[in-house]
């Protein structure tokens, strides 16, 4: 195979040289090393004339940016001192007794080891104060197992460089509900744990009409407390916009989608947010770099070249598939329910502000949303297409007989397919957009956690010049000088109004 070196910016060779790189390795065998490892699955089927084809069409894609996995599996698919473990978050219950709790934070631990970030819903958890055996205010609460298992979690890095990170949830009828939006006010506090709560349909109901909303204690089910319901809210949205947490998680939402109520109600999410999971499943992500899915029309101007993004989804969809099934899991009980049960894959989207620049496509525009109303059920009905094909080709997921799909002629490999991730980190690696986010400064400063000395801190700034304006830029100011002007007038006022 002839190594290409895809076309990377300045500040994305400095994030793969520190992250996902091995020793004397380039971005392109990286990618090779990667494509040839999550190929190698294939044999599971029989099919060892495939892996080589296989492994040309992933690298295609990847090394031209189309698609770009998830950092942890960059880094660990096909290392050879790697863990092998290539999912990068897991969710875990939390019940309300004292082993159960301490088995939840030692599979974390595990977890944490493996180079996974954990979900986490404490709800099940009596309020702090209440009966243990009988014994008035001695129960610890949930708050303080979290910080527990914030302060024990603190202590592992991954690959001997950085925190894992965590999330945790408390429902929104929990009596200890006040105490957990409050807790991040104090910074430092809880270290590596995004925090959220999780919000009902009948709370938001009883938010609209301003009733009274019970706080109810999970052990015996009695209330325990009454609170405006509108009031609480009002304390949610303070404390988020002072601290950034609490987040909000819509549990009622997200079981209107779960594809397998039979297993359980989901309760919890991965630490981003992005895929709300059972206990003991997992993300299998990769994201389509939707600005590199364009061409110019005879007149000149940009389209999506829809052929093209059919083929990377189709591609994304195999990649995934086969990255659970070589994927080193750190749990049997994930390996058993990720594995041989529900096969749930999050292949997603970034680059989409980029794609508007290119389409000349306000990002707040009617037009923007029909784009992304076509490009989501575009990509899902190809996803949809390729785990059919799969399904005939290996198998239905494990719990397909428990799934919504039972019964039917959607004889799906995966239980579920597509999610948006935030790609904070590929996003710059790839130089796009994030998510589908909009892009909201044109020249940003980060700073970039690279690690130096074993310590989870910021070590370097990186100066980001988004790479479509930059682009423009060139095009209609030809003179350099000139260039460098509008760049620091931009920098400065972080707006194009004042440029004439």
């Amino acid at each position: 195979m002839k190594i290409i070196e895809p076309k990377i910016s300045e500040n994305g060779l400095k994030i793969v040289a520190k992250r996902y790189l091995l020793k004397n390795e380039t971005v392109g065998q990286m990618m090779w090393r990667v494509c040839q490892h999550l190929a190698k699955a294939e044999i599971n089927w029989g099919d060892y004339s495939k892996i080589e084809e296989i492994a040309d069409k992933f690298y295609e894609r990847m090394v031209n940016l189309k698609f770009v996995i998830a950092g942890r599996a960059m880094y660990e698919a096909g290392n050879p001192n790697g863990t092998g473990q290539l999912a990068s978050c897991f969710v875990l219950p939390v019940e309300d007794d004292i082993p159960s709790i301490f088995k939840t934070l030692g599979q974390a631990a595990v977890i944490h080891k493996n180079n996974g970030g954990t979900g986490f819903n404490f709800s099940n958890i009596r309020p702090k104060g209440d009966k243990v055996k009988g014994v008035e205010n001695a129960a610890s609460g949930p708050i303080d197992f979290l910080s527990a298992f914030s302060a024990a979690l603190s202590k592992i890095l991954q690959g001997s460089k950085r925190n894992g990170a965590n999330i945790g949830i408390l429902n929104v009828d929990h009596p200890d509900i006040l105490d957990f939006i409050k807790l991040k006010d104090e910074d430092g506090t809880i270290k590596n744990f995004n925090i959220s709560i999780g919000i009902t349909n009948q709370f938001m109901e009883a938010v609209e009409v301003d009733k009274d909303w019970e706080l109810i204690n999970p052990r015996n089910g009695q209330v325990v407390k009454k609170i405006k319901a509108k009031k609480l809210f009002e304390e949610i949205a303070k404390h988020s916009w002072l601290t950034g947490d609490p987040g909000i998680a819509f549990i009622d939402r997200m079981n209107e989608d779960n594809p397998t109520p039979d297993l359980g109600k989901i309760e919890a999410t991965n630490p981003c947010g992005e895929i709300p999971l059972l206990p003991f499943e997992s993300c299998n992500l990769a994201s389509i770099v939707l600005s590199n899915h364009v061409v110019k029309n005879a007149q000149g101007k940009y389209e999506i070249d829809w052929e093209d993004l059919e083929k990377t989804v189709k591609l994304g969809v195999r990649l995934l598939d086969n990255m659970i099934e070589i994927n080193n899991f750190p749990l049997p009980e994930i390996e058993n329910m990720v594995k041989h049960g529900n096969r749930r894959i999050g292949l997603g989207v970034m680059g989409f502000a980029h794609l508007l620049f290119l389409l000349q496509i306000p990002y707040d525009s009617q037009e923007a949303v029909r784009l992304s109303e076509r490009l989501a059920k575009f990509i899902h009905k190809n996803s949809e297409e390729m785990s059919l094909q799969l399904g005939k080709e290996r198998g239905v997921f494990g719990n397909w007989d428990r799934s919504i799909y039972a019964g039917s002629a959607e004889k799906y490999r995966n239980c579920a397919l597509n999610m948006i991730a935030p790609t904070g980190t590929i996003s710059l690696f790839a130089n796009c957009s994030s998510g589908i986010e909009p892009v909201f400064s044109l020249i940003t400063l980060k700073k970039a956690f690279f690690e130096d000395d074993k310590k989870s801190k910021p070590t370097q700034e990186l100066m980001i010049i988004d790479p479509v304006f930059e682009q423009k830029l060139k095009d209609i100011a030809k003179n350099q000088k000139l260039r460098d002007e509008i760049l620091k007038q931009v920098a400065l006022d972080n707006s194009l109004k004042n440029i004439k």
